[in-house]
């Protein structure tokens, strides 16, 4: 259980180091151990191993984008069947000007 412990505290550091080599030093010092949930991740994080060297040199995500969708998707389910699309135009846009929340 330390040894989990001291791979995830790792696993913690190297993301926030701004080092991408150092994810393939972990990887190869956490494939040592029979974890299987463990080798899950390790293969999650192969399949694309190039998106997670670049989250961790890049300080860029798309945050911000993802919540404008998400507010404008929980708009739109709120209002289902009320109205037309101007209604709906009209509410998005005022709650992006505003920041007022609905419901």
């Amino acid at each position: 259980m330390s040894e989990l412990y001291t791979l995830t505290k790792d696993f913690c550091n190297v993301i926030f180091s701004k080092n991408p080599t150092k994810l393939d030093e972990w990887i190869n010092a956490a494939q040592k151990y029979d974890i299987p949930e463990l080798q899950t991740f390790i293969n999650g994080i192969k399949k694309d191993i190039t998106a997670v060297k670049n989250g961790i040199i890049y300080s860029y995500n798309n945050g911000l984008a993802e919540g404008s969708v998400n507010k404008i998707k929980v708009i739109k389910r709120v209002m289902y069947g009320r109205n037309s699309f101007e209604l709906l135009k009209a509410k998005v846009l005022f709650g992006e000007l505003f920041h007022i929340k609905f419901n």
